[in-house]
């Protein structure tokens, strides 16, 4: 059972939330249409004012007859002190015509007219006098005059018996009008379903009304009494949403045709104020007093006075009741705006703190960054030192091993040397002791062998020395070796530079050359280097090492 109720909720919702979509867009529809009532009586009157132009072209009583019955027609619903002028205007014209018909049909607007201004007595006494056998075309009009008169003194009776005296007439004037009208007339269809309705067949009243309304010019007066009759019957079955909605709409209409006397937009403010919309209700009961006083329709000014006191009251509680929120409002906005106001203050205190504190750690960031490079910069260098030293210490260990050994090597080549000069010395070859004392080969051998024995370790210890050195210079012709050579007296001279022996003497004695042949040598090179001359020697210190 839980299952199937909320199957049909889900089913119904959308059409549910369609229909209060509907009827509040129509609501917006009509607040806007009360908003604007001056553009629409603005229209009217131009429409009017029309008419009344075509008076000073018309030449005959006949003309005059037509265009008072116009006016007579655009000021019945919109101003009834006018509308009663050219009532009788018409009604003298007809006179003149001495045409019956015309008469009675302008005494029948004149009874009309007399109603709404409520003077029941001249018009019922018109009414008396109309012989309306001699009109028949004019009975339905003649009966519905009638049963709206007497339905204005009901309203207004003193006394509850008067006051069915005057219900009992009115349908009966009413119930009579049927007979006298065209099948399928706005006339007839307004009769008839006011018949249903007070007979109770609500269903056969919308049914027929329903259907009508859509055939209804949107301009046509008659539309906003169909759809206040449509209201009524909704209201007999107690449906106060379609009753709202056939009500808006029939108010639209009116207001948009600038009526100034009608009853749904008074019932309409009434139900407004039954559902809480005190705000709307006042909006519209005040636009029908205002609309009332206008017309000088007295009934409707009795029944908006009936209201208007309730609905005012109501609306100036709303009004107080929103005064003292609104109080309240500030009083705690005032409040709430002093604690922001303080937070504000301590947040702007903590924040200066908080600046005051990044500026201080700002500082010290960069000092420790500072020290950091400078740590770096002490680490790279003893880094450096600590490979200087390891590679001086690899030197030494290398170079000590090669010095014992040609130490070693020397002194048995000295002695066998030695022995050598001794033979030619004991032998008496004095010849042979001269010739080899004086002869440099034995020198030149050595250092020969000494030269290759430098330029092999030298190599064992730096590898790519010679392909590193080439990169250091824009011309490697000083690289290129000869056959069999390791190294040449360019290389070696900055072989011994790269061992750390930089002085120019000390190269000088060691390749057995003279300073300036050394010095010559050294700046020639350096003239020769890709970079800055200045840097070459200390790029040279960086072969072999991860230094650049």
């Amino acid at each position: 059972m839980n299952r199937f109720l909320t199957l049909i909720f889900v089913l119904l919702f959308p059409v549910l939330l369609f229909g209060q979509n509907n009827f509040d867009s129509l609501l917006d529809q009509l607040d806007k249409t009360v908003n604007n009532y001056q553009t629409y009586s603005n229209k009217k009157e131009n429409e009017i004012n029309k008419l009344k132009g075509l008076l000073k072209y018309t030449s005959t009583d006949l003309q005059k007859y037509a265009i008072y019955g116009k006016l007579y027609a655009e000021y019945k619903s919109y101003q009834s002190d006018s509308a009663l002028i050219y009532a009788r205007r018409s009604f003298q014209i007809a006179e003149k015509l001495n045409d019956v018909g015309k008469l009675n049909d302008a005494r029948l607007n004149l009874a009309s007219i007399m109603g709404t201004l409520g003077m029941y007595k001249e018009a019922t006494d018109i009414l008396n006098k109309i012989n309306i056998n001699t009109t028949p075309d004019l009975k339905g009009y003649y009966f519905t005059v009638n049963s709206v008169v007497y339905g204005y003194m009901s309203d207004y009776a003193a006394s509850l018996q008067e006051k069915e005296k005057y219900v009992l007439v009115t349908k009966k004037y009413h119930d009579s009008s049927l007979n006298f009208y065209k099948p399928q007339s706005s006339a007839y269809i307004m009769a008839k379903s006011s018949r249903l309705i007070d007979a109770g067949k609500l269903n056969e009243t919308l049914h027929l009304l329903l259907n009508y309304f859509p055939n209804i010019a949107p301009n046509s007066p008659d539309r906003a009494v169909i759809a206040y009759i449509i209201s009524q019957a909704y209201r007999a079955k107690k449906d106060s949403k379609q009753e709202k909605k056939w009500l808006t709409i029939s108010a639209i209409s009116d207001l948009q045709l600038a009526k100034k006397e009608y009853i749904s937009l008074r019932s309409l403010a009434f139900l407004m104020y039954e559902n809480g919309d005190i705000d709307r209700a006042y909006k519209y009961i005040k636009r029908s007093l205002e609309d009332a006083l206008f017309c000088n329709a007295r009934l409707r000014t009795y029944e908006i006075s009936k209201m208007l006191p309730i609905i005012n009251e109501a609306y100036q509680k709303q009004n107080e009741t929103n005064r003292l929120q609104l109080i309240l409002f500030l009083i705690s906005a005032s409040i709430l705006s002093v604690f922001l106001l303080a937070v504000l203050f301590l947040l702007f205190k903590q924040m200066k703190k908080l600046s005051k504190a990044k500026q201080d750690l700002s500082l010290a960031n960069t000092k420790l960054s500072e020290l950091n490079t400078e740590l770096n910069t002490f680490n790279e260098k003893l880094n450096e030192t600590n490979y200087t030293l390891t590679e001086a210490n690899l030197l030494k260990e290398i170079y000590i091993g090669r010095y014992m050994d040609q130490c070693s090597d020397y002194i048995g080549k000295l002695d066998e040397y030695r022995r050598k000069l001794n033979v030619m010395a004991t032998t008496g070859k004095m010849n042979d002791l001269i010739s080899a004392v004086k002869s440099k080969q034995f020198i030149e051998n050595e250092l020969a062998a000494f030269y290759t024995t430098f330029d092999k370790t030298f190599l064992q210890l730096f590898p790519n020395f010679i392909q590193e050195f080439r990169a250091l210079l824009i011309d490697d012709e000083v690289t290129q070796l000869k056959e069999g050579e390791l190294l040449n007296t360019e290389l070696r001279i900055f072989a011994l530079i790269r061992l750390g022996i930089k002085d120019s003497a000390k190269i000088s004695i060691f390749l057995r050359y003279s300073v300036s042949t050394i010095y010559n040598y050294r700046s020639q090179l350096k003239n020769k280097a890709a970079g800055p001359r200045e840097e070459f020697e200390a790029k040279v210190m960086r072969i072999g090492t991860n230094l650049k």
